[in-house]
């Protein structure tokens, strides 16, 4: 086969492989990388369109032709590489030198060739074409090849030594970078042997080709879990509507757990005490500071988002732990287990941010915890009652870093 037979046959090929990443728009909404995976496709089709052109136009020597052509070629081949980088970034979703550094070897790759692409007009050194119409290569030809050939090997190797031990779809993922790398890495070799020869469009058909392969068992297991959590959530819906007493439970404004459920807990808690089965629990209070001033001066619907972000500040921060609003203003949270555990760290990270957030004049909250006693405290109320004056006392203190400043 000639050289614009095989452009043509990779042209042919690609689109039909990839006829829904080329054609369909919502291809980038179905898949997390789909927007640059479709461009990415989109430059590798123009790249062997390009290529086909080259060798018609080589073939009937028209050599003034075939050097603008030549250009196109390398600055869609350059495009590729960017755009693949690009893609290996997007579709990994991973933080570590390597991809941080592909990001720049990409974006300073396309800036070198294109550099080199306008040197050559003037200096020969990515390609000419001599008097008898033959093309002959530049020293610039084989570093751009070599820094691909560096980039796909580099990524190549990443992936394949970070799979171990990786999740399933960190695995498919993997993979996906590694076969493509794998497969551009050999042809560009070849490449960089056999000048005049289409090898690097056939490097990018098998590449894309396995590429695809991953892509689409990507969407098949994205579109799985879209499923599950659509029926997940039309469960748990059906649960919430068929249940009223799932609606009196929980808090209309703010969606944690209302007053109602706040009395059961209340129960089951001293029941466990008189049983000996509470071991370790603590409780924290908790006050929202202005909301009067707020619902006076603003109105009830600012106080009612007052409300909601400092419910959102509670649930944030104690998240292992049923939050109850037991009052206009005041809402409860008890701790057990891992919250329990870091229960100092947890409310000094709590109290520090609702330092700043007085700095900042945001919601500010009034807190105060209080740690069950086995053998002292015999109901739940005395907890309460231990919490419910230290954040009197946190008030008060709030009250004073306000009007004399945090120091």
């Amino acid at each position: 086969m000639s050289y614009t037979d095989i452009a043509l046959l990779s042209l042919a090929v690609h689109c039909i492989v990839n006829y829904s990443a080329l054609s369909s728009q919502h291809f980038e909404e179905d898949f997390s990388a789909g927007k640059t995976y479709r461009w990415l496709m989109w430059s590798i089709a123009c790249f062997f369109f390009i290529d086909a052109i080259w060798g018609v136009l080589f073939d009937a020597q028209l050599i003034k032709a075939v050097y603008i052509v030549t250009v196109v070629y390398f600055i869609l081949m350059t495009t590729m590489v960017f755009l693949w980088s690009r893609f290996v970034i997007s579709y990994l979703q991973e933080e570590n030198r390597l991809i941080k550094a592909l990001y720049y070897i990409g974006r300073w790759f396309l800036v070198f060739v294109g550099t080199v692409l306008l040197l050559n007009v003037f200096f020969p050194i990515m390609f000419w074409f001599d008097e008898n119409g033959a093309y002959h290569a530049g020293s610039m030809r084989y570093v751009t090849l070599l820094l691909q050939i560096l980039m796909f090997l580099a990524s190549t190797g990443y992936v394949m030594f970070t799979t171990k031990g990786a999740g399933k779809v960190r695995i498919r993922h993997h993979l996906a970078i590694g076969s493509f790398g794998i497969c551009m890495s050999f042809m560009v070799i070849l490449q960089v042997m056999y000048p005049l020869l289409p090898l690097y469009s056939i490097g990018c058909l098998l590449g894309t080709s396995v590429l695809h392969t991953f892509v689409l068992e990507d969407m098949k297991e994205d579109r799985r879990l879209e499923l599950e959590e659509l029926l997940r959530r039309e469960q748990e819906q059906r649960q919430e509507l068929g249940s009223a007493r799932q609606l009196a439970y929980s808090d209309s404004l703010t969606g944690v757990k209302s007053t109602h459920a706040y009395v059961e807990a209340e129960k089951r808690v001293d029941e466990r005490i008189s049983c000996g089965e509470l071991i370790e629990f603590a409780v924290i209070v908790f006050d929202v500071n202005g909301l009067k001033h707020v619902n006076d001066t603003l109105g009830h619907e600012a106080g009612d988002q007052l409300l909601k972000r400092a419910c959102r500040l509670i649930c944030v921060t104690f998240q292992h732990s049923p939050v109850f609003r037991i009052g206009g203003d005041e809402f409860v949270a008890m701790l057990e287990g891992q919250d329990y555990q870091n229960r100092e760290a947890l409310l000094e990270s709590f109290e520090s941010r609702v330092e700043e957030n007085l700095k900042k004049g945001e919601v500010v909250l009034a807190s105060g915890l209080a740690v069950y006693r086995p053998g002292i405290d015999h109901t739940y109320r005395r907890i309460f009652e231990r919490a419910d004056v230290r954040m009197y006392d946190r008030k008060s203190r709030l009250k004073a870093m306000g009007e004399g400043g945090i120091q």
